[in-house]
Parts: structure tokens; C-alpha cells; sequence
């Protein structure tokens, strides 16, 4: 059973920056693709960012290329995601989810999620 922790999420200014941290426990994260989602309230639960179990490949939301990097480091068994520059908009609980399929865009295609970390960005 795989579990996934998030942190590093809080209160942060608009135009300022969070680095997220996601700790998967199990013993293949570097067979994992992964992924992060955010949820608004009253919103659907949306892809925010995803990267290959290699780190090769990576996928970004149109609304935060260029200022979100995600990463990884399999010898830590550990994702992050940089989020730099950021807006009223991107408030949220941020997810971590893992599959061992393809990096996708859409939920359904994730196994595993974390518990989520609430970020929240004044204006």
C-alpha cells in the first residue's frame, strides 16, 4: 500500500513563493508517474502539473506554465513542486497522486493520493 504525504503549503502574499513536498512511502516511487491537483472550494478538483517516473517528461496547466516547476527525486522518494510568482487564484488544497500508468491530466487515471496541504494566497 502506497501512502503519500504532502507538506510545505500556508499563507503566502501574492507574488510570493511555496515549494510543496510530497513523500510517497513505497518501495517503486521511481515506477511512479506523478502528478499534483488542486481544489478550490467549489471547484472540481483540476491537474495542476505531472512528470514521467524518470523525470524525462513533464506537463504543466496552462495557468501555471512558467511559474510552477514540478520535480522529483527518487532517491529520496520525494516529489515537489516550486510554485514561484503567485496569485489570489492559486488558492487551493494541493494534492499529490501517483500512478503507474502514463501521467495524465484526469483524476481517474491517479491510484494513490495524498491527504492534501492548503495553500493560500492574499491579495
Amino acid at each position: 500500500q502506497v501512502q503519500l504525504v504532502e507538506s510545505g503549503g500556508g499563507l503566502v502574499q501574492a507574488g510570493g513563493s511555496l515549494r510543496l513536498s510530497c513523500a510517497h512511502s513505497g518501495r517503486t516511487f521511481s515506477s511512479y508517474g506523478m502528478a499534483w491537483f488542486r481544489q478550490a472550494p467549489g471547484k472540481e478538483r483540476e491537474f495542476v502539473a505531472g512528470i514521467s517516473w524518470s523525470g524525462g517528461s513533464t506537463d504543466y496547466a496552462d495557468s501555471v506554465k512558467g511559474r510552477f516547476t514540478i520535480s522529483r527525486d527518487n532517491g529520496k522518494n520525494t516529489v515537489y513542486l516550486q510554485m514561484n510568482s503567485l496569485k489570489p487564484e492559486d488558492t487551493a488544497v494541493y494534492y499529490c497522486a501517483a500512478t503507474r500508468r502514463l501521467v495524465s491530466t484526469t483524476t481517474y487515471e491517479y491510484e494513490y493520493w495524498g491527504q492534501g496541504t492548503q495553500v493560500t494566497v492574499s491579495s
